[in-house]
C-alpha cells in the first residue's frame, strides 16, 4: 500500500472525573490523533498517549507533534509499505520518541488490517474473541470515599481492581481495602513514588495478596528493582522501566520484575509490544496491557493487542463510559461483567465519530504525497 496522507488532529477533552496519581492530578485530557490515508482512500487511526506535561515520561503532546511532523511523516508519505512491521526498522534511526512512533505506526496497523479485511486483533495474530479488563482507581481524598468507587467498579463485574499509591496513602489504605474486599484481586500502582529507603514499608504490603505492585522504584531502574524482588514476596511488575525488548530482556535476567505492563505507546508500537509479548510468554512472565487514560481510537488498540494468548491479567482496558460522557468512536467500548467483546468489523473494529471528533478538535494539519 502506498501511504499518499497523513492527517492529524490536536484534541481536547475532559473527563468525566479528575484522576489523581503520585504525580498529581488531571481532568483536562489533550492528545493527538493520526489518519493515515492509502491511495484506494483506505484509511486508519493511531493515538499519541503522550500528556500535556512530562511526568508519566519524557515526552509531551507538542514535542510528539514535532516529531511526528518534522521527522515521521517523511519517513513515510508517499512510501509503499508491505507490511506495519516495516515502520519501526524506519523510525529505528530516531531515538526514543516512543510516543510519537507509536502513534503513526498505529495508524498504519489499523490501514493494513483494513486494506486486508482483517480486524487489527486478527493482524496481530490474536485469537480471542473477549478480553477479561481490569480498572485504575486513583487517589482519593479520604479511604471511605476509595472504597464505595472499589465496590462500585466490584459490583460491575471488573475483574481486577488498581489503586494508586504513594507515600502516607499505601499500607493502611490496601489494608482497609482487603478488609472490604477479601477475595478481589488488587494490586497497588506507585508510579515511582519510593526507593529502596522505603523496602521495610513496602515488605508489609505482602500480608495483602496483591497481584502485584506495580513499579514502586524510580522510572528508570532495573537494579534496585531487583533488590527489591528478593525481599519482596509479592511481584513486582515493571511499567516505566521497559521500553523495548531489550530492556525486557535485561529486566528478567536480572530479577527485576516477575510480570510486565505493556502499553503500547511506551514501547513504540504494536510490532515492539508483539516482540515483547512474545519473549516474556517464551520465558513464562505474563504480560497485561496498562492504560494511559485514551480516547477510544487508542482503547480500541489495546483491545486488539489484549487478544494475544500470553495477556493472561486483566488489562486498564475499561469502557468508554468510565472516562468519557461522549467518545470519539462508534460504538463505545462496553464492558459487561468484567469482560470486553472484541469487535469483528475490519481494523480497530470502530467507527470514528466525526460529529463528536469535530466537537473536540483544537487544530488540524494535512500532508499530502506529491502526486
Amino acid at each position: 500500500m502506498i501511504i499518499k496522507e497523513i492527517n492529524i488532529r490536536k484534541m481536547k477533552m475532559t473527563m468525566k472525573h479528575p484522576f489523581t496519581t503520585s504525580f498529581g492530578t488531571m481532568q483536562e485530557k489533550d492528545f493527538l490523533l493520526v489518519e493515515a490515508k492509502d491511495e484506494l482512500g483506505n484509511s486508519g487511526w493511531g493515538e499519541s498517549v503522550a500528556f500535556h506535561s512530562p511526568w508519566y515520561n519524557e515526552e509531551t503532546l507538542e514535542t510528539n507533534l514535532h516529531m511526528i511532523q518534522d521527522f515521521l511523516i517523511p519517513l513515510v508519505l508517499g512510501t509503499t509499505v508491505g507490511h506495519p512491521d516495516e515502520i519501526s526498522e524506519r523510525f529505528r534511526p530516531i531515538r526514543q520518541n516512543n510516543m510519537a512512533k507509536s502513534t503513526v505506526e498505529g495508524a498504519i496497523w489499523d490501514l493494513y488490517a483494513k486494506r486486508n479485511q482483517l480486524t487489527l486483533a486478527e493482524a496481530l495474530g490474536g485469537k480471542r474473541d473477549k478480553i477479561e479488563v481490569g480498572i485504575s482507581v486513583g487517589i482519593h481524598e479520604n479511604v471511605e470515599d476509595l472504597v464505595q468507587t472499589v465496590r462500585g467498579f466490584v459490583e460491575e463485574g471488573y475483574k481486577r481492581i488498581k489503586v494508586k499509591i504513594k507515600p502516607g496513602y499505601d499500607v493502611e489504605v490496601m489494608r482497609e481495602l482487603r478488609n472490604q474486599f477479601p477475595d478481589v484481586p488488587l494490586m497497588a500502582d506507585a508510579n515511582s513514588a519510593y526507593t529502596l529507603e522505603d523496602v521495610e514499608l513496602l515488605k508489609q504490603l505482602d500480608e495483602f495478596n496483591l497481584t502485584m505492585i506495580e513499579q514502586p522504584l524510580a522510572s528508570d531502574d532495573i537494579i534496585d528493582h531487583a533488590t527489591l524482588q528478593k525481599q519482596m514476596t509479592t511481584p513486582v511488575c515493571l511499567d516505566e522501566s521497559i521500553h523495548s525488548l531489550e530492556d525486557t530482556r535485561k529486566a528478567l535476567e536480572l530479577g527485576s520484575t516477575k510480570i510486565i505492563n505493556i502499553k503500547i505507546g511506551r514501547v513504540g508500537g504494536l510490532t515492539e509490544a508483539k516482540k515483547i509479548h512474545d519473549y516474556c510468554m517464551e520465558k513464562g512472565i505474563p504480560v497485561w496491557c496498562g492504560g494511559m487514560l485514551e480516547s477510544g481510537i487508542g482503547r480500541a488498540h489495546n483491545v486488539a493487542l489484549t487478544t494475544l494468548p500470553n495477556f493472561v491479567l486483566p488489562g486498564d482496558t475499561a469502557g468508554s463510559s468510565r472516562y468519557w460522557e461522549e467518545d470519539i468512536i462508534s460504538p463505545e467500548v462496553v464492558v459487561e461483567d468484567g469482560y470486553i467483546t472484541v469487535p469483528t468489523a475490519y481494523g480497530i473494529g470502530y467507527e470514528p465519530n466525526f460529529d463528536a471528533m469535530d466537537k473536540f478538535t483544537v487544530e488540524q494539519y494535512r500532508y499530502q504525497a506529491a502526486k
